[in-house]
């Protein structure tokens, strides 16, 4: 039986609220972490009242304002301990940047005693908290049979016990709550731990609660068996401001004895001319700990989230029911779903729902064939249906490798084989690299619960039977008279096209067509080259090849800022005069799609200004020609996919020998074909056929059509008679005019294809459309990577015009 939440207002047999009860609730779309816009509403014209009704002043002063300032900060760490059921004689708060600053703090002092600490975690520990045994003589990760053993007398670092005399202490670390799957741990394990101090050497105890006091009580109210130190992180709990704490039990201040380091306000004297002496402050652990000037205006602004979040939410008790009912109710409805084979949809990680389970869901999506789905893929398609969810590593290493049953060994083959957090490769080895997780919070609803279930199984379960495996077939030619439609080519990555006129012959080169992706935009503080998918006004930015000029004259086709050219040009020539110099040192590294390189940029002001302008955002022009080494030369990654691949020919009698290998068709795979900066291949082509058949579904649907524009191909493939749809996905090579090109694999997709290339504008489709019918092993593809098949050397420039025939092998 599903229990019900307890907040005033709901109503259980039709699970609502009643209208003018907590309207952030029915208005949310949320899953994960803080932060709504109607509870953010409120919670800012609070603080707004109170910045504009007060002046605050530095608390290092006596002036008014500063002790105004001192008041309220002081006020507000009471509210803290209050918060949390604990007795201000028995607690200190320091307030800190956040969870991960209390964790540091917490393990400098640590490792300035004498004889420095050992540590002891568990392995759903977050990356913080694991990150502390670098600081440690020795360390240990344990599950919990591995906890239960330590804490009953189990011997650890060789041999040496916990509690056995030795010159360090022993700090014991783990998570309330688990931040990857909601698992929750023991409170009563720092209590355990700790033991008397008597008994040996001298056991702290950290607990890190921000994942677990987001939604339910933290109670500090038994001093004896609380923590020693205990994290929070406010923006977790109230999505502003951005402020953790630490709370420290007094009986563990001396921890902090030893700490060497002091900041401005955490003394009463220092003498630094001819002796070195400092006296620190002596009436409260916080005048010692916290650093410099507070970040006043956070905690004010904390002061208002406490009053903002009782008043809409009511207790944490309240809050803690409301979320394990909405948690309970994603657990069934995702475990619910099953593919028409009768497989489930949703590998759950996840405890099943219980009172000592946090509201969080960790799980994987399976195809009806097996097959992991990427987890970018489904983050792609969430972000434009507005579900906040989080993807990947979540920071828990130790909760992950458990979950995935992921060894070290592929752990570290799976990052030499490139892999990095936040990598779109996330399925290697057969074996996804990470999880999906849904949060709920205070502002969670049933609506958004059951949507996000319901957005699960439109797009991810599949009710049909497999059919049979395909036939294999001859290899043949496409009879339906094709030809090129139109060409284009994006000079600066990222930015519009240029259409090549009718009648003109264009260059192909190994890197792809000419002129294609040779110069990008680089920002000016990460290097990291920008990205239509950020910044999408780059649609606007629109090049024209003027060779008669010699020049890239570059359009800006939005609203230009005052003082802003709406045009600028570029020269075409490779004039080094017009590049930053490489020399003494050399360029700085850029990156694009995951890789380093090393372009070339601009030196001119006016115009890297105009770029800057123009996208609002700081960046300069470089320019990536052909010709280049090492980080200024880069590789084509398309390949076949495995729905494109042809099946093995059928024997017709048990027995027979197998069809002796055919030879490659290219030297492809032994040499890797050059690219500029496109992201995958030299050429990527689309079919007219195709984008009627998407814009058909599209449209019975009720949307609306999309322009071939969106899918910036390089060319598009038209057919004078009815063509198939998406046949490009078997054509093995492709003729246009005397050029061969062989075909490199269908282009995956990604939320980019949703910007409108005229207006700038996002849009859902027609991504959603094609991960409901494009979609192959959990990830989307439309269209297809070619690259140019060169025939014998000292030939004619190969080149290509729109109209020209065009015949496809397959």
């Amino acid at each position: 039986m599903i229990a019900t939440p307890k907040l005033p207002g709901y109503n259980a047999a039709v699970e609502t609220f009643r209208d003018g009860e907590y309207p952030m609730l029915r208005d949310a779309v949320y899953l994960d972490h803080a932060g709504t816009t109607p509870y953010s509403k409120s919670l800012m014209d609070r603080f707004a009242t109170d910045m504009t009704s007060n002046l605050f002043g530095n608390p290092h002063s006596a002036s008014a304002s500063s002790q105004l300032s001192t008041s309220r900060i002081e006020d507000v760490r009471l509210r803290v301990l209050q918060f949390c059921n604990a007795d201000p004689h028995e607690f200190d708060v320091v307030f800190v940047a956040n969870a991960t600053a209390g964790i540091k703090l917490v393990a400098e002092a640590m490792r300035s005693r004498p004889g420095g600490f050992d540590y002891v975690y568990h392995q759903s520990s977050h990356t913080s908290l694991v990150g502390v045994r670098e600081e440690a003589r020795r360390s240990a990760c344990l599950d919990d049979r591995g906890v239960e053993g330590w804490i009953g007398g189990t011997s650890l670092f060789n041999g040496v016990a916990g509690r056995e005399d030795d010159d360090g202490a022993v700090l014991f670390a783990y998570p309330a709550q688990s931040n990857m799957d909601g698992q929750r741990l023991p409170l009563s394990w720092a209590g355990q731990a700790r033991g008397p101090s008597s008994a040996g050497r001298r056991i702290y105890t950290l607990l890190d609660a921000a994942a677990f006091a987001s939604t339910s009580l933290l109670d500090l109210g038994c001093a004896e068996t609380a923590p020693d130190f205990t994290v929070l992180s406010f923006y977790k709990i109230f999505g502003f401001p951005d402020l953790g704490a630490l709370i420290v039990r007094r009986e563990a201040e001396d921890a902090f004895v030893s700490r060497r380091y002091f900041g401005g306000g955490t003394v009463d004297m220092v003498v630094c001319v001819k002796e070195q002496w400092h006296a620190p402050k002596s009436q409260a652990l916080h005048e010692r700990l916290e650093d410099g000037t507070l970040p006043i205006h956070s905690i004010i602004a904390l002061d208002a989230a406490l009053d903002i979040h009782k008043r809409l939410f009511g207790s944490m008790a309240d809050v803690a029911a409301h979320t394990s009912f909405l948690s309970k109710r994603l657990y069934n409805g995702l475990s619910s779903l099953r593919h028409g084979n009768g497989d489930a949809v949703c590998t759950l990680y996840s405890p099943a729902p219980a009172a000592g389970s946090g509201p969080a869901v960790a799980f994987n999506l399976r195809s009806s064939q097996g097959g992991w789905v990427s987890l970018a893929e489904v983050e792609k398609l969430a972000m434009l249906k507005q579900f906040h969810i989080r993807t990947g590593g979540v920071c828990n290493p130790g909760g992950i490798a458990s979950a995935l049953g992921l060894e070290p060994w592929e752990m570290k083959r799976n990052f030499s084989s490139g892999f990095r957090c936040g990598s779109e490769n996330d399925i290697m080895g057969g074996k996804p690299t990470g999880v999906i997780r849904a949060s709920l919070g205070a502002m969670s609803t049933v609506s958004d619960v059951d949507s996000f279930v319901g957005f699960i199984r439109e797009f991810y379960l599949d009710e049909s039977v497999p059919a049979s495996p395909p036939q294999a077939t001859m290899r043949r030619r496409d009879t339906s008279r094709l030809h090129v439609h139109s060409i284009h080519v994006y000079p600066i990555k990222s930015c519009g096209g240029f259409q090549v006129p009718a009648g003109v012959d264009w260059e192909v080169r190994p890197e792809g067509l000419a002129w294609d992706r040779e110069w990008c935009l680089v920002h000016q503080g990460s290097g990291q080259v920008l990205s239509q998918k950020r910044y999408p006004r780059m649609s606007l930015v629109r090049p024209h090849l003027d060779f008669e000029h010699g020049e890239l004259r570059v359009t800006y086709t939005g609203p230009v800022p005052p003082d802003t050219p709406r045009q600028i040009c570029v020269p075409l020539s490779q004039n080094p005069t017009v590049f930053r110099p490489t020399t003494p040192s050399p360029s700085r590294s850029s990156r694009v799609c995951g890789e380093e390189i090393t372009p070339q940029t601009y030196a001119s002001p006016s115009i890297n200004a105009f770029f800057s302008s123009v996208l609002g955002v700081p960046c300069v022009l470089a320019r990536f020609p052909a010709g280049g080494q090492g980080k200024s030369m880069r590789h084509a990654k398309a390949h076949l996919q495995n729905h494109q691949k042809r099946p093995a020919p059928v024997t017709k009698m048990p027995g027979a020998f197998p069809a002796p290998p055919s030879p490659p068709d290219s030297d492809t795979e032994s040499t890797p074909r050059r690219i500029l900066l496109a992201n995958e291949s030299p050429i990527l082509a689309i079919s007219l056929a195709s984008v009627d058949a998407l814009n058909g579904e599209i449209r019975r649907n009720g949307g609306k059509g999309v322009l071939p524009a969106v899918f910036r191909a390089n060319m598009v493939i038209a057919s004078e008679e009815e063509a198939r749809p998406y046949v490009e996905d078997t054509w093995t090579r492709l003729r246009i005019g005397a050029v061969e090109f062989e075909m490199l694999g269908a282009c995956r997709r990604c939320h980019m294809v949703c910007i409108d290339q005229e207006t700038a504008e996002r849009s859902e489709e027609p991504f959603v459309t094609l991960s409901k019918t494009r979609r192959f092993e959990g990830k989307v593809f439309f269209g297809t990577h070619m690259g140019w098949r060169p025939g014998e050397a000292g030939g004619p420039v190969p080149s290509v015009r729109v109209g020209e025939g065009v015949v496809a092998e397959w």
